[in-house]
């Protein structure tokens, strides 16, 4: 098995981007008061922290040190620490309140950003074609929304914020130190030189290692969601030990990938604290020495001592913000790539329906392929009067399910014209063709929700009503037998309903919508015959008055239509009655003898 078929396509992982960066902190721009916030509560933060050693030193070297040498009674000695304390507290408490403001602000500006994408990154989805959507993965899309944009909310709710306050704290700590002693500043400089080299070979190690855990991430995602949707498959030809054996193979690849990512975390942190224990033995040695020579005092000992510990903890966090930062810049760059894709159906229609639509339906010379030089139809031309039940029929690949796709627009057509009313349907807009022309699938889909809501879905209404479309189809006697009738709640999928059921649903959510135009799309070709009849007894009150269009492969259902239309190779072959079609002894007799031998 070749394992780099295994995730369709590979993510890569970005280090960095400024074009990705730019466009993540444009997020920003609408709250940019919570951004000053932030920065300003961060550098008093800092300020704050920074000043505490420095406060120290003061203390140290004026009053608790040879403070009689330099003419301070014990009295006053003790009100100046008294004072000093005071200072130092109060530091401790402002460094604990902005730096409870910043993460705060900062958490919530990370939420808001990430509801803006998520909101903005769905309402694109929902505007694409349908040709678009299933040319993606349903899993990518759901991890778009999900997944990235949470690595999005780490970056801006911590990394961001951290970042800007470790750098700052760093550069902060080597300006303080210079400020107490310049020639001990440069002796601790000269120890932070190879910590720099190591965070940089760091930074690329991580990278790679970070990108191999990714990918066999999510080469072992894709495995396990493929053969978990095909686990009968699987088991009805017996490959269990085959499959096991190449997810074991994955899974070790995965391992070794993790056991890599250790590993370089593992020196890191050990060298970064061989280091600062460096820079702290530096610090004593060559501090003690000047503080002999009296050329240093031991509150500006004290103050560096404090100070390095403070350099070095930001260079441990940046390290492990490199990664976040690494996701994020992935995340980004997969979610911006999602929008930048458009692939919309045009919705420029301004002429509205009238109150009361005809339900006309005109093809004329229509021309449609999903993929360029393979056509479906075939400059295909019929028309279906208002009120006329018509059905189409013809071998699979003929073009039938096409017409429903075209009628309502989830397909554009890429030749000739369809009419509703006499006019094209280009000229409506979505949403209103849409509600006056509405499909029933053979596949019916069901919200997790409740069968009142799976019906009503989302139009106002009262239950009376809702009661009266189940009733009118012969749903409402099973809907009541349900645990707790109309409020019964629907697992994904509506999967503790039978196919039947499922399928008697959408039937009264269309009625209950009441469209003037009704396309069946092979409506009845899940359901048992028991449940057929009572669908079938429905169906003569659902297109009552209504335009219908059947598409069927049982021909059983589509005695009652008025005409039949025969389609072979996205041409209309024949049309008539089932009587006079069987009569001309075509593509429909044909048809029909094979779904009914000795039956004419």
């Amino acid at each position: 098995m070749n394992l780099e078929d295994l995730s369709g396509q590979e993510e890569i992982v970005k280090g960095y981007d400024p074009v990705i960066m730019k466009r993540l902190l444009k997020a920003l721009f609408p709250y940019w008061k919570i951004v000053v916030l932030i920065v300003v509560s961060l550098l008093i933060a800092t300020v704050a922290e920074l000043a505490s050693p420095v406060v120290m030193q003061r203390a140290v070297d004026n009053y608790i040190l040879n403070f009689s040498d330099r003419g301070i009674t014990e009295t006053a000695a003790l009100r100046g620490l008294g004072r000093y304390a005071l200072i130092f507290l109060f530091l401790l408490i402002a460094t604990l309140l902005f730096s409870f403001i910043q993460v705060y602000l900062a958490s919530y500006l990370g939420q808001r950003v990430m509801r803006d994408l998520r909101n903005r990154l769905m309402d694109h989805t929902l505007r694409q074609s349908l040709g678009f959507l299933q040319t993606k993965p349903v899993g990518s899309l759901v991890s778009r929304v999900t997944n990235d944009i949470e690595t999005i909310n780490e970056f801006f709710s911590s990394v961001s914020t951290a970042f800007l306050k470790d750098v700052s704290l760093m550069i902060g700590v080597f300006i303080a130190l210079f400020l107490l002693d310049k020639k001990l500043a440069l002796i601790t400089l000269a120890t932070v030189v190879p910590v720099i080299i190591i965070t940089l070979i760091f930074r690329y190690k991580a990278r790679d290692a970070y990108r191999n855990v990714q990918m066999w991430t999510s080469r072992i995602n894709a495995y396990l969601s493929e053969h978990i949707s095909g686990m009968g498959i699987v088991q009805i030809f017996g490959t269990e030990r085959r499959s096991m054996q190449e997810f074991s193979q994955i899974d070790g690849e995965l391992l070794r990938s993790r056991l890599g990512e250790m590993m370089v975390f593992a020196l890191f942190r050990p060298l970064i604290n061989l280091f600062t224990s460096v820079s702290l033995g530096a610090i004593i040695y060559f501090g003690a020495g000047m503080h002999s020579r009296q050329g240093l005092t031991l509150g500006v000992l004290i103050a560096f001592i404090n100070l390095i510990g403070k350099f070095y903890h930001p260079v441990m966090e940046l390290s492990e913000q490199f990664t976040i930062l690494q996701s994020a810049m992935a995340g980004g760059e997969r979610i911006f790539h999602l929008m930048d894709q458009e692939d919309k159906i045009p919705d420029k229609g301004t002429k509205r329906l009238p109150q009361r639509v005809g339900g006309e339906i005109k093809f004329s010379r229509v021309s449609f392929s999903y993929l360029p030089g393979e056509p479906v139809l075939k400059g295909l031309s019929f028309k279906v009067n208002p009120g006329e039940t018509v059905a189409i029929v013809g071998y699979t690949g003929a073009g039938k399910t096409t017409i429903a796709n075209l009628l309502t627009r989830l397909w554009d057509h890429q030749g000739g014209t369809i009419y509703l009313d006499g006019r094209d349907i280009r000229e409506y807009p979505l949403e209103e063709l849409r509600r006056t022309i509405i499909p029933v699938q053979q596949d019916v889909f069901l919200f997790s929700g409740t069968v009142e809501e799976n019906i009503a879905l989302g139009k106002d209404m009262d239950k009376n009503q809702i009661i009266q479309a189940a009733k009118l189809v012969h749903a409402h006697e099973f809907i009541s037998s349900l645990p707790e009738g109309y409020s019964t709640l629907l697992r994904e999928g509506g999967s503790n309903l039978s196919t039947g059921q499922r399928q008697l649903i959408s039937f009264a959510r269309v009625i209950a919508h009441d469209p003037k135009v009704v396309i069946l799309d092979e409506a009845t070709g899940s359901v048992d015959t028991e449940t057929e009849r009572l669908i079938q007894k429905g169906l003569s009150t659902l297109l009552t008055g209504r335009t219908s269009l059947v598409i069927a492969h049982r021909l059983s259902t589509i005695h009652h239509a008025d005409r039949i239309l025969v389609l072979s190779g996205g041409k209309l072959l024949e049309e008539g009655t089932h009587k006079e079609l069987i009569n001309k002894q075509g593509l429909y007799y044909n048809l029909y003898k094979l779904q009914y031998q000795g039956g004419l």
